[in-house]
């Protein structure tokens, strides 16, 4: 298709959605310091989440531990696992 008949650049509703810098330098320097403090709020934030998610698995993992420390003894002669079915039916039909 020509470019002639789909013209990316020239479209209005293109030029709505486009972000510009405004061209006043006080609110160009208030918007990049907006951006840096909502960057460093989202980091700090994404930091301590982090941190609590791995202090509560090892403080899970430790009472855990505790909990399951002792386990019944079981006799040597028997054997636990677990399995499960795989094919109820032959895997070929019988021949007739």
């Amino acid at each position: 298709m020509h470019p002639r008949f789909f013209p990316f650049g020239t479209s209005r509703l293109y030029a709505i959605f486009s972000p510009r810098k405004p061209r006043h330098l006080v609110l160009r320097a208030l918007f990049a310091m907006m951006g840096l403090v909502l960057l460093s709020i989202l980091l700090f934030f994404g930091i301590f989440v982090g941190g609590a998610m791995v202090v509560g698995g090892l403080v899970h993992r430790a009472f855990n531990k505790q909990r399951n420390g002792t386990v019944a003894p079981s006799d040597p002669n028997i054997v636990d696992g677990e399995y499960r079915v795989v094919r109820e039916k032959p895997a070929l039909p019988l021949s007739h």
